[in-house]
Parts: structure tokens; sequence; C-alpha cells
């Protein structure tokens, strides 16, 4: 029997005093956050949450997000992670789908999440500063390692977003896997700036950090010249981030130099691929190598990284991480040698139990043997090294945030003056990728550029509205009247920048 809760509770027994958490504002011990996350624990027990239920939560990388997303393992539920920029609509898509018994939301950001609750008549619990209960902590609940523990939601480039299983096991091979990648110990002080409803936030620094014993600090929201102050306040060792970060970071008005960084002795790089003069100029500036790795939702972050004896390369994310099987299949289903590009496959302890309720879309990824199918082409080098290559989907990776077209396409045919929309990605030097809507207005439209861009931020999630629109008077078609998006030039889209001052990270 297992909890996702161990390494916090091992910790607190061998050294209750040991810094878990670090913010601006304060710090928590290893001993008080146990006792905070068994105190939340038994909130939500009061609350009627019991093993096995769902429990949504919202809330920015703040340490009462920790203390919440413990205490919901504490009673051995199931946390349902979700970003704070969630709508309304959205959220009633997910607390429906999960049959959540209860949603949490920080008291800053619950206006959607009590629409939504209350809409759907689920109970719901503001997230206040401190996270203080008055209950006595009451014992954790023991799982089965195949236990779900966590349900995040990961959309397709068809339908609505699914919900990927994630079981004690996952999350705890997860956070031993990726403390063993980055050799960290309990001598280490690891910062993030990321979001930890995000897996990479949750899998390869919260439970990497907890794991090893080390210091966890959150900065919130990311701001670039923050992060170096976080780095030289709190002395990190360890720090992790999206490329768009270390972009940001490297371009931040700044009153410190190189020795300031000192005891910076990894970056840690993931989300999206990592580009190779950000990578040089980052080691340039502060001293340190940024490692890059690569893993899904589905994979609980982990698949690849730059670690052992192989050297990094740039443009490559690394070799395949302990205890885990990376393969790259041609579509004959045979395995492709060095240079030779395939769909991506990934196998071991941290690949998902299923989709929630969708036996079709789990039998479609994942096969008896336990091989998970990415839908990513990738190829190795001669030293085993991944690089991806392309994505078999049309997934765009914005600023690390993945991004469906079809979501955004379906948002922009509702609107009254649209007729045809087809929304692709195109290079970004900042975010690695913008989003790109392409359109074919009525003939008697009024909407302009700024228009369709606001209609769908009220609808979706900022990071996936479209800053790039272009009126066109037809799209390009195949013989059967598809779209071709293959023929939209997107270099010329670069030109059609809307509100770029609007953008979020």
């Amino acid at each position: 029997m297992a909890s996702v809760l161990d390494p916090v509770l091992a910790h607190a027994d061998a050294a209750p005093e040991r810094i878990a958490l670090r913010t601006r504002d304060g710090q928590r011990s290893y001993r008080e956050l146990r006792d905070d996350a068994l105190r939340y624990g038994a909130l939500l027990r009061s609350r009627g949450v019991a093993a096995g239920d769902r429990v949504l939560l919202l809330a920015p990388s703040v340490p009462e997000f920790v203390v919440a997303y413990l205490g919901i393992q504490a009673v051995g539920a199931v946390v349902v992670p979700v970003n704070t920029m969630s709508t309304a609509a959205e959220l009633r898509y997910t607390l429906g789908d999960s049959r959540a018994v209860l949603a949490i939301a920080w008291h800053a950001a619950s206006g959607s999440v009590a629409e939504a609750a209350e809409g759907l008549g689920v109970p719901w619990l503001s997230l206040e500063p401190g996270a203080a209960v008055e209950q006595e902590p009451g014992d954790p609940v023991d799982r089965a390692d195949g236990d779900t523990a966590a349900v995040l939601y990961t959309s397709g480039t068809t339908g609505r977003p699914k919900g990927a299983q994630l079981t004690v096991s996952n999350l705890l091979s997860a956070g031993r896997i990726s403390c063993r990648l980055s050799e960290s110990g309990p001598e280490d002080r690891v910062g993030t700036g990321l979001p930890l409803f995000h897996i990479f936030g949750q899998a390869s620094v919260m439970m990497s950090a907890f794991t090893a014993g080390a210091s966890l600090s959150l900065l919130s929201p990311f701001d670039p010249a923050a992060m170096l102050d976080l780095v030289v306040r709190d002395r990190l060792t360890v720090v992790c981030g999206v490329p768009t970060m270390w972009n940001a970071m490297l371009h931040a008005e700044s009153p410190y130099g190189p020795a300031d960084f000192a005891g910076l002795r990894l970056a840690v790089s993931g989300g999206a691929s990592l580009p190779g003069e950000v990578a040089r100029d980052f080691e340039h500036r502060f001293g340190c190598t940024i490692r890059e790795g690569y893993g899904l939702t589905e994979t609980t972050a982990m698949a690849t990284f730059s670690w052992g004896d192989v050297p990094a390369r740039i443009g490559y994310s690394g070799t395949a991480a302990p205890d885990i099987e990376v393969e790259v299949y041609g579509p004959d289903g045979v395995a492709c040698g060095p240079g030779e590009v395939g769909e991506v496959f990934v196998r071991g302890p941290v690949v998902m139990a299923g989709y929630w309720q969708r036996p079709a879309d789990t039998a479609a990824v994942l096969d008896d043997e336990g091989w998970f199918r990415t839908g990513d082409l990738g190829e190795f080098d001669e030293q085993g090294r991944l690089r991806i290559v392309d994505r078999v989907k049309d997934l765009v990776i914005r600023g690390g945030y993945n991004v469906y077209p079809s979501e955004v396409e379906e948002v922009l045919y509702e609107h009254p003056d649209v007729v045809e929309a087809a929304v692709v990605g195109v290079p970004d030097r900042h975010y690695g990728e913008e989003i790109a809507a392409v359109v074919v207005l009525r003939d008697d439209a009024g909407a302009g550029a700024e228009d369709l861009v606001r209609w769908c931020r009220e609808r979706l999630s900022a990071y996936k509205a479209p800053r790039i629109v272009r009126f066109v008077d037809a799209l390009p078609k195949g013989a059967s009247g598809k779209i071709l998006k293959r023929a939209i030039d997107r270099d010329e889209l670069s030109r059609f920048v809307v509100r770029r001052s609007e953008s979020a990270v």
C-alpha cells in the first residue's frame, strides 16, 4: 500500500525541520507541510470526500496548492488539477466529465469555478491564504499502487478533452526517476515559475523535490526578473522551466552577474523544443547548462532526458530515462534505426492507466504490452538521443502550453460572421509557436481581427486565443473539400499579429 504523500511523510519523520516550501512570504518545514496536508485532508473528509472521489483543484503555484493537492491525496481521493485560466464553460465540462464531488478554488480566482460548480449543483470550497483549517490531522489513507491519484485533462485534435488517469505508482515513480535524473538530494534548493496544475510542474518538479527531501521555491505568476531574483535570494541549485522562460530570463534587466549564479548547477527544460541559441546564451550568461527532457501528460512528464554519460546535444531531448523504454516505429511497425523518422512509443512505470471513462480512446494509444503511442514523430541519433521532429497531429505548443486547433476552430465557427476557419501554429521567436487563424467571413460581416480575438478569449483560456488573424476570400481545399492546412503560408501569416501585448505565457 502507498500514498502520493509518502515522500513528505518520510522526510517529516526523518528531518522534520528541513524546509519543504519557500516563497517570498515565508517557508514551511516538512513537518508543517505534513500537518497542514493532513488537516486539509480532515477538512475534506468532513465535507464528505471519500477515497476514490474526484476533487477539482484550481490554484496558481502557491504553497496552498501543494497543501490542497496533498490533502486530497491524504484522504485517498483523486485530484483533478485545472488551469487557472479556465473559463466557466471549460470547468463545467471538466466537473461533469470527471464527476467531481467537490471543487476547490484559489480565493482570488474562484469566480469561474463558482459559476460552473453552482450551475451543476457541485459544492465548492475557497482556498484561502495559508490554507489553515481547524480540524485535527487524521491518518493518511493507504492506497494500492494502481489506484488513480490524479486525472489531468488533455485535449485531442478531435473531440473534447480527455482525462489521463495517473496512478499512485505513476506519480511516485515520476518523482523517483526525476530525482535520479537531476541527481537531487536534501541539500538541493529547487525552484520554478511553472504552473503546478501542469504535469511538468507536478511530476518533474514538485514530486521530484519532495522525493529528494529538497526545498521547493515557488514563483507565481512567472516574471523573468522576479525569477532571477528568486534564484539569487533562495540560492537555488536547480531551476525548472520551459523555453520561453529561459528566453525571457536572458532578456530581463538584472543587476546580477555570473558570480551571483555560482550555486545554480542545473536548469531543466521541457514542454517544447529548446532553441539552440537560447541554450548557448543561457550557459554563457549564467554559467549553467540547460538540460532538455521530453515527456507527456500520459507518461507523467517522463520519457527522455539529457543525463548520464551521453553528452547533451542541441535539438535533442536526451536518452531514455531510467526504467523507461522509448522506441521509434515506422508505419510498418518495424523499429527505426538511427536517423530514421517514425512515431515515438513509451513504456514504463510512468505510463498512465488510461483515459477516464474512454476505453476506445485508451485502446487507440495503449497496447496490451504497455506501450503508449505518443502521436509524435521523432528519430534517434547514433547514441540513442531522441529528437522530436514533428507531431502526427496538428498540436500547437505555445510557450509550453498545448493548444489544439480544432478547439479554437470550433469557437471561431460559433461566431455569426465566420464562414470557415483554419487554425495553425506559426514559428515565433519568443513562444516557440504562435496561434494563427485564417478566416473566411460572410459578405456582410462587420467583425474585425480584434473582435475575433476577443470572442475567443471570452470562451477559451487566454493562451488558446489566436494572436494572429488573417482574413481571406477562400481557404485552400483538396478534391474532397477538406481544408489543406499544409498549403497555408506560415511565414506570410506572421505579419498579422493582433494585440501582442495581451499574450500570456
